[in-house]
């Protein structure tokens, strides 16, 4: 019964935030877009970790990140071996494929790398920071991509209520009937993210909603500075002076 109950509220969170990112670009927007290359790239790779795992079978050994074994690698080969069996499995792949889409739209190709690395890598420093070495925050039990995925998707659910916030309206359909029921139905869910990130932190140690806070942080953060800096006006260009 707890793992059924761990695996539905993982889930539900993941949906929350999926439809963030939905909400965020705009469902009708979505067909004609281009190709997502960050999104190719991540879920290429995560492909050939599990067919390196079926065709090796010393793969976990060598590529997950068990502290008990070295190798400076193993904190990224882990993050595209999988070990959550078929389901669990696919259920990584597929969300890695749509979020990672989701973000390249929204934030960019280099950017979603950059926000999916850091995925990788600020748990176990965070870990390590306050000391929680017997009480890990990544989500990944050594191997996995969900954590950097719900990382991914947590940011684009902080850039949708930075968005409502600002700007003062609905980006959804419907918003031209009610534009302020609109925005609380977009803000509410987004603000939601961390706050039941947390609540499955607390009530069941569940990882996902942990590191979906500190992607969800990371992502207002990095909103509020490219917004200021896509915002910013040129500067005027010299007239030029007739004589």
């Amino acid at each position: 019964m707890g793992g059924l109950l761990f695996n539905v509220t993982t889930a539900a969170l993941m949906m929350l935030m999926l439809n963030g990112g939905l909400s965020l670009l705009g469902q009708g927007t979505l067909r004609g877009r281009r190709i997502p290359w960050a999104a190719v790239g991540l879920t290429s790779v995560a492909v050939a970790g599990v067919i390196t795992q079926l065709c090796w079978s010393g793969a976990m050994d060598a590529l997950d990140s068990d502290p008990a074994r070295s190798g400076w690698w193993r904190i990224v080969t882990s993050t595209f071996m999988q070990n959550g069996g078929l389901l669990g499995g696919a259920w990584n792949i597929a969300t890695l494929a749509v979020i990672a889409a989701l973000a390249d739209w929204f934030w960019g190709t280099p950017l979603t790398l950059g926000l999916f690395l850091a995925g990788i890598l600020l748990p176990g420093y965070i870990d390590t920071l306050f000391g929680e070495s017997g009480h890990s925050t990544d989500p990944r039990n050594f191997a996995g991509s969900s954590g950097a995925t719900y990382f991914l998707a947590a940011t684009l659910s902080a850039a949708l209520l930075l968005r409502v916030l600002h700007t003062g309206r609905s980006t959804g359909r419907g918003a031209e009937r009610g534009p302020g029921r609109e925005r609380l139905k977009e803000a509410l869910p987004a603000a939601g993210v961390p706050v039941l990130g947390l609540a499955v932190w607390f009530a069941q140690s569940n990882g996902h909603g942990l590191v979906a806070v500190y992607g969800f942080a990371l992502g207002a953060a990095v909103r509020a500075v490219t917004r200021r800096a896509w915002d910013r006006p040129a500067p005027a260009a010299r007239s030029a002076t007739v004589e």
